[in-house]
């Protein structure tokens, strides 16, 4: 680890103190400020988004994000700015299953210190928890792929906020309420959508696995060219394979991820050319991150809409009822 690393994590841990002590997360800094100067800090773009959806209409509440858009969770290291922000926290929203891969070690360590640590992945049932098959038991960590468990995501953070909360506890949870019945409507879209691609295509190539949720949830095929985690190498023998059943299936289209780069993707796509296929990139899909704030993709609603329009647009499917405005309460 570099030195430059080790002081970012020194300053993350000098905030963990003063968290325990009382202080953290106070914006003068005082242990005795009141309970509008809370700061929920969150971890990736789909968990502050979570936090900002369960938090609405909170009085005094700030929600702090530490990644921005775009940016790929799992090599993402701590900056200096975002130590800072860490430091502030009264409860931290991690998503867990080591999704925050190099801050694997700073969570724990936050959360022993005093800071309030909320895992989305801990609101989950563990048997629901999707492990692949090359991923040597590890879980997978991409669970805001289906609406169903963002939503039981959605009341775990409902009940760590009353707790540290109690005063706005029927607020929580109606916003996690709220956004529950949200999830089941963009859910039954997305179903019906994916159903309109010809059952033969029904196969889902992107950059890496972040989509073993969304195929499972929505009844298509996924595979991806890289594994769970982005920092896995991409295999020969799986490229091969992989090409081998898009060449045989005649799938038109593989898809790119706004986090990820494309080059194993356009690998699949030139070999398959070179063998006569007809295949083609559909699109740029979210993955592991939302888009920025104001576009389409901008919160998970957003972005689980943006994807599927994607997906069942260039597989040849009707994506025609995947309009946002129908999904509003």
């Amino acid at each position: 680890m570099s030195s430059a690393i080790e002081r970012i994590l020194a300053t993350v841990l000098l905030g963990a103190i003063a968290c325990a002590s009382g202080a953290c997360g106070r914006a003068d800094g005082s242990a005795d400020a009141g309970p509008g100067d809370r700061v929920v800090v969150a971890t990736s773009t789909p968990c502050a988004d979570l936090a900002r959806t369960v938090c609405a209409g909170v009085p005094g509440l700030r929600i702090e994000g530490l990644m921005p858009a775009g940016v790929d969770p799992h090599l993402w290291r701590p900056t200096a700015g975002g130590a800072r922000i860490l430091a502030r926290a009264d409860v931290v929203v991690a998503n867990g299953l080591r999704l925050e891969g190099r801050m694997a070690d700073v969570l724990p360590k936050l959360a022993r210190s005093g800071c309030t640590v909320f895992e989305a992945s801990s609101a989950i049932p563990m048997d629901r928890w999707r492990t692949a098959e090359d991923a040597h038991g590890q879980a997978d960590p991409h669970v805001w792929m289906d609406p169903a468990l963002w939503a039981l995501a959605a009341e775990g953070l409902a009940s760590c906020m009353a707790r540290e909360d109690p005063g706005h506890a029927d607020r929580y949870a109606a916003n996690a309420a709220a956004f529950g019945l949200r999830c089941g409507r963009v859910a039954e879209r997305v179903r019906a959508a994916i159903a309109t691609i010809p059952p033969g295509r029904r196969l889902l190539v992107t950059a890496h696995d972040a989509f073993g949720y969304f195929g499972a949830a929505f009844g298509i095929e996924v595979r991806g060219v890289q594994g769970l985690s982005t920092e896995s190498e991409t295999g020969l023998a799986n490229l091969r394979a992989l090409l081998d059943e898009v060449v045989a299936r005649g799938v038109p289209a593989v898809f790119v991820e706004t986090s990820v780069p494309d080059r194993a993707v356009a690998a699949l796509v030139e070999g398959a050319r070179a063998r006569g296929a007809r295949l083609e990139t559909g699109g740029t899909l979210h993955s592991d991150a939302l888009g920025v704030p104001g576009t389409p993709a901008g919160d998970w609603e957003g972005m689980m809409l943006e994807n599927a329009r994607t997906i069942v647009g260039a597989l040849g499917g009707d994506a025609s009822g995947l309009d946002r405005e129908g999904t509003a309460p």
